[in-house]
């Protein structure tokens, strides 16, 4: 099993984690909102296996052991994130595997700048989270109200399992406690006196005060040139939902897989074999 090496990015602001030797192609790992590099954990050693690759996996800013910005977490703010990277690790053009959030920030970063992006394996996860245009006051009023509350302070726990326990029972999509862990252990800080706490910056809980709205999205998927692998859950988020089939429908080079699991099947240990297959067998297809 290929070990996991720190890595520190674009002068300490990004944190990441990589595996593999130096000397191989890298391919960048992008996670999901509220999630770390310790997404890809179980994943990325099998594809350094069968692709002969590096995988070098992000911490967005505000989350895992990345710094903090003043800010509303943009979407289109964590492609910097992507391309600070890349370009510290001379990657002029970058293959991206990407979860959730993490495959919305490759889309946006995919359809403008067409020109970095060598190809796209996305899991679960297929452009932007939207707001139509008639409630943008609405969307905008909950982000600016949000911002001007008392900041709370970051959960903190007896010890690392009540931890995992709690991002099980609070998790915005379900997941189970062997899936949760390494996300949550890598979140953690430990105390004096064997507390943890959240590093994960609380912000990023705060509604969005500007999103794409469902045309936006839409375009942007259409201007995607770079071939694209999408690798969905059986009880993923997308599914047969409208915005989801429009979403499909609107890349130009789109190849979907549908495999059992949840929306973190790359992360689930009875999942991620057939995940790696997948993007194995994508790889040596003419």
């Amino acid at each position: 099993m290929n070990p996991a090496h720190s890595l520190s990015l674009a002068e300490g602001r990004l944190a990441a984690l990589a595996w593999g030797r130096e000397d191989v192609p890298t391919w960048l790992a992008l996670h999901g909102w509220l999630d770390n590099a310790a997404s890809f954990s179980r994943l990325a050693p099998l594809l350094v296996e069968r692709l002969g690759i590096r995988l070098v996996a992000l911490d967005f800013v505000g989350h895992g052991h990345s710094e903090h910005c003043e800010g509303d977490y943009a979407l289109w703010d964590y492609c910097h994130d992507l391309l600070d990277a890349a370009d510290e690790l001379g990657l002029e053009r970058v293959s991206l595997l990407a979860h959730s959030m993490g495959a919305g920030v490759a889309c946006l970063t995919a359809a403008a700048l067409p020109e970095r992006i060598e190809q796209l394996v996305l899991i679960d996860g297929l452009g932007a989270v939207t707001t139509p245009a008639a409630e943008s006051a609405v969307q905008l009023r909950k982000g600016l109200l949000a911002a001007r509350r008392t900041r709370s302070v970051a959960p903190r726990y007896p010890d690392s399992k009540t931890a995992v326990a709690a991002r099980v029972a609070g998790g915005v999509t379900p997941i189970d406690a062997d899936t949760a862990t390494p996300l949550v252990e890598r979140n953690l800080i430990r105390e004096a006196d064997g507390h943890v706490r959240l590093r994960t910056d609380g912000r990023l809980l705060w509604p969005s005060p500007v999103r794409l709205s469902p045309e936006q999205a839409l375009a942007l998927l259409g201007a995607i040139k770079a071939p694209l692998l999408l690798i969905e859950g059986e009880r993923g988020i997308l599914g047969e939902r409208d915005m989801a089939r429009a979403a499909r429908a609107a890349v130009p080079q789109l190849r979907r897989e549908v495999l059992p699991g949840g929306h973190h099947l790359h992360l689930e240990p009875e999942s991620v074999d057939a995940v790696a297959e997948a993007i194995a067998n994508w790889q040596v297809a003419p």
